[in-house]
Order: C-alpha cells, then structure tokens, then sequence
C-alpha cells in the first residue's frame, strides 16, 4: 500500500517539461493589451508609478510587467530614432562630399582656364618684364601685382580679356575664342 501512495504522490507532482526546461507559462499581452500601452507610451514615454498601477489594474497585468514593456518600447524607440538619425546625417554626408567633388572640379576647370588665360598672354609677345606677376595660389586669389599708371592700359585689356566687355562672354571678345581649341 505504501507503494500505491508514493506512486500517487508522484502521479500529482506536476510534471517538468523535459523538453523545454528554462520555458515558463508566460503569458504575452494581447493586441488589445499593447494597443493600449502604445497609445500611453505615445502620450508619455516616461511610466510614473500612478499611471503604471493604472493601466495595471485596466489591463489585468501585474505592474512589473507593465514597467518592463515600457523600457523595452523605449529602447526599441531610441533605436528606431538612431537609425533615423544616422540616414539623415549619412545623406547629408552624401550631399555635402558631392558638393565637394563638384566644387574641386570647378577650381581644377578655373585653374585651367587661368593657365590659358596666362600662356595666351604670353603669345601675344608681350616681354616678360612688363606682365603681371600672376599667382595661381588659391591662397593668393585677387593678389595680382599690377603696379604703376603705365600699365593701367594693359591692366583694361587683362580685365576686358578675362571678364568680358559689354556683355561678352568670358574668353571671347570681339568674335575671337579664346579659349577654343588651337587651329579652330
């Protein structure tokens, strides 16, 4: 009989999931349930203690489980607004090195024109002593050293050239290219 009993004993001990051995019963939140804490956690992402016994006792679940639900949607909130972040600086880093690439182009293209500005200059005949000392350091732009009323003349003509007079377009005066291609 003793046997009978201990058998019995062992028969009503509730049996432990060999399979799964760490799982609970757990319950999960119903959609109703987290429907609810999204629209309290959207008027406040901070769970005082008042409203955390409140939705407690409206929603049937204990406090604590309240208050791990809220600090787990704010971390998955702080992630989702880093990753927000971090596309919006990374298309501002995109627009910005584009602009940089665009802005390099054009200081290589307006050197390139200085330098034919300067060697056509230079063919015209003009001696070398009485042409500006130019610079081509982007560090010295507008430092041109033109000295002197007896070069105001040329100074006109350097400007007329570069600038354009009376509406002409940079390079080209008085129906010459300056800057096409030699032979043209």
């Amino acid at each position: 009989m003793e046997d009978e009993r201990s058998r019995l004993r062992e028969d009503d001990r509730p049996r432990l999931d060999l399979k799964h051995p760490l799982r609970c019963n757990k319950k999960r939140l119903t959609q109703d349930q987290v429907r609810l804490l999204e629209t309290s956690f959207n008027f406040n992402n901070k769970l005082d203690t008042d409203r955390k016994l409140q939705l407690s006792q409206q929603l049937g679940v204990p406090p604590r489980k309240i208050a791990i639900w809220y600090q787990n949607k704010r971390a998955r909130w702080k992630n989702q607004s880093l990753e927000v972040d971090h596309k919006s600086m990374q298309l501002r880093l995109e627009t910005v090195m584009a602009d940089n690439k665009r802005l390099e182009r054009e200081v290589e293209r307006l050197r390139a024109e200085l330098h034919k500005a300067q060697d056509m200059l230079l063919s015209l005949g003009t001696p070398n002593s009485s042409l500006p000392s130019l610079s081509t350091s982007c560090d010295e732009v507008g430092s041109s050293n033109f000295l002197g009323d007896s070069k105001h003349h040329f100074d006109k003509e350097l400007y007329a050239c570069l600038i354009g007079v009376e509406g002409h377009e940079f390079g080209k005066a008085n129906g010459l290219d300056f800057f096409a291609p030699s032979g043209s």
